[in-house]
């Protein structure tokens, strides 16, 4: 069984930058779209982008475009967001889920693993 642990939220000011962690343990996440997604306060959850382990790419919604970017490690299980340029509105929990197979899958209703979340806060 999948099991998926976030990390490597904070709280930063806008313009700032930082990198989140999803880490995978049971399963390889070559097996698996990873996506990763955001709830704001109030608001409900978000895509943010939706990458193919396999092979390494990744689609990317256009809140995302050009500031975050997704890596993998593959020895080490583990997928990446890097965030620049944050803003006030970037801020809410992170999630990072998986689905099994390849290409744009990761609807939010569809993913079959979930992670509990990371909290990232942009405040001046």
């Amino acid at each position: 069984q999948l099991q998926l642990v976030e990390s490597g939220g904070g709280s930063v000011q806008p313009g700032g930058s930082l990198r989140l962690s999803c880490a995978g343990s049971g399963v390889s996440l070559d097996y698996y779209a990873i996506g990763w997604f955001r709830q704001a306060p109030g608001r409900e959850r978000e895509k943010i982008s939706c990458t193919t382990v396999s092979d390494d790419s990744t689609d990317y919604q256009d809140s995302a475009k050009g500031r975050f970017t997704v890596s993998i490690n593959k020895a080490r299980n583990m997928v990446y967001l890097q965030m620049n340029s944050l803003k006030p509105e970037d801020t809410g929990v992170y999630f990072c889920a998986a689905r099994a197979g390849s290409g744009d899958i990761c609807y939010i209703a569809s993913m079959e693993n979930w992670g509990k979340g990371t909290l990232v806060t942009v405040s001046s």
